[in-house]
């Protein structure tokens, strides 16, 4: 039989090693250079929807192309639609800017491209994030019980601890499944109205559905209230429902406020529900001493969740989940096919621990980043975020047109523009509804908005890397000149 052969020739290894050299090299520079001025760039693309696909063929290139050609176009095509998160100015939702060290622990890991399923996948990919981890749970001062794993959001990372809770009631759902069990009444799950969607489609994916997710009320500092928890559990148990986790948050979407996790962990232990706390934005903050006292009651839940990428200079993506019992992990997700076992020993397998078998070397980057700044570097810098938006607080606050809609636990900080001889919440909504834009539209800002007890609020949330008390100044004073110019 006649041999097969390719018909594109394969370009020499040597010759290929010489053009990645090349093109990696001069990738390298682009990037010092990108991270050192970020902000000549508008922080939100000046494009319309579809822009960019158009500049794009519709079919990929039958024969390959040069690194030059091709980072040309990333110049010239999709660098003219990228949202720039590493920008300043950008304050439109939590930071996520990541930071150089990750990169180099991110480009490593793309280089070894290892799956860290199992131990023997790669030893080290395994050991690295069981270390790591423990460094993390140490800081966020959870009880040594507590194990973790890495996973990619915190959607994923609450799906997966949600999961765990449903587990524990030792009902073998996993087994027998839901549907078709007169003897199954509805399960219930609790969080406040002001959680984030997550916590609504983790109840979609088990199987719960969107109606048995109770949404409590929270109070004017918009945490959850926690009498109306309790009296929601003994309506629900009344009723013949089945209540079986609450979902508290230390760092809400909106506000970044704190629920009461002491009393609600209480609840939860008098009541045998599972305790999830969302802290994937807040729990940087429980990194800093004097904002410990927000956190009490962390260490009695039975899950937490939080996002390095968010507010601790980490790329996109890295979302730490911490368990109590670890036992109840595996009993919920463990499947093991013939040709994934093995014979190596009490040795931690991570595939076990969530619903992903093909995992990525997430716990190199945060290795990086952890020895690269210290804890006390990071303390810093979110120390620093806080200082700058109590700063912008302490200016709303002083100025007549303006007014803060939320408290700022934090470093974002909820605003609107009131001036003083208009009432009307429609009419409000449509100034600020306009400022926001402006504002966007400047390329040198980009901010976000909410809806607060019906009132349409802007939010500016300070977490970059880059952003500085010159950066809010400047941001405010355009805020203000706009309001002035524009808006009257």
């Amino acid at each position: 039989m006649e041999q097969l052969r390719s018909q594109t020739p394969a370009i020499p290894v040597n010759e290929e090693a010489f053009e990645f050299e090349e093109t990696a090299r001069r990738i390298i520079q682009w990037i010092a250079a990108y991270w050192t001025t970020p902000s000549k760039y508008p922080v939100f693309p000046q494009c319309q929807p579809g822009d960019i696909k158009k500049k794009l063929p519709t079919l990929p290139p039958q024969e390959g192309e040069p690194y030059e050609c091709i980072l040309n176009d990333f110049e010239s095509i999709i660098l003219p639609g990228i949202t720039h998160w590493n920008h300043p100015g950008f304050m439109a939702y939590f930071g996520t800017t990541g930071s150089l060290p990750g990169v180099l622990g991110e480009t490593l890991a793309a280089a070894l491209n290892v799956n860290g399923m199992l131990w023997r996948t790669s030893p080290a990919a395994t050991e690295l994030e069981e270390v790591v981890l423990e460094w993390i749970r140490a800081l966020l001062q959870l009880p040594k019980e507590f194990r973790g794993v890495l996973t990619d959001t915190a959607s994923v990372s609450t799906l997966v601890a949600l999961t765990a809770a449903r587990e524990s009631l030792g009902l073998h759902i996993r087994e027998k499944g839901m549907a078709g069990r007169d003897n199954l009444g509805a399960l219930r799950l609790y969080c406040s109205d002001q959680a984030h969607s997550s916590v609504e489609k983790a109840a979609i994916v088990l199987g719960i559905g969107q109606e048995n997710v109770c949404k409590i009320p929270t109070d004017d500092e918009y945490r959850m209230v926690i009498s109306a928890l309790e009296q929601a559990v003994h309506n629900d148990r009344q009723r013949g429902y089945l209540p079986f986790a609450v979902v508290a948050t230390a760092g809400t979407t909106a506000t970044t406020s704190v629920d009461p996790l002491a009393a609600i962990a209480a609840i939860c232990a008098r009541e045998k529900l599972w305790l999830h706390v969302d802290a994937a934005y807040g729990g940087a903050a429980a990194l800093l001493p004097e904002k410990r006292s927000l956190f009490q009651g962390l260490e009695n839940a039975d899950s937490v969740v939080f996002n390095p990428h968010k507010w601790m200079f980490t790329q996109s993506d890295c979302s730490t989940l911490f368990v109590r019992q670890p036992r109840i992990l595996k009993q919920a997700f463990s499947l093991i096919p013939e040709y994934l076992k093995t014979d190596d020993g009490d040795v931690t397998n991570f595939m076990d621990w969530g619903i992903q078998l093909g995992r990525r070397f997430r716990a190199l980057k945060l290795w990086f980043i952890l020895r690269r700044y210290g804890v006390e570097g990071i303390r810093g810098m979110i120390r620093e975020h806080c200082r700058i938006a109590q700063l912008l607080a302490t200016w709303i606050d002083n100025t007549d047109d303006f007014e803060r809609v939320a408290p700022t636990p934090f470093s974002v900080v909820c605003f609107r523009y009131h001036p003083v001889h208009v009432d009307d919440e429609q009419r409000l909504k449509q100034l600020n509804e306009n400022l926001m834009q402006k504002l966007n539209e400047s390329g040198d800002f980009f901010i976000s908005s909410t809806i607060l007890r019906g009132k349409y609020t802007l939010r500016a949330a300070v977490g970059n890397a880059r952003t500085t008390e010159e950066t809010v100044r400047n941001f405010w004073e355009r805020t203000q000149e706009i309001a002035r110019i524009h808006l009257r």
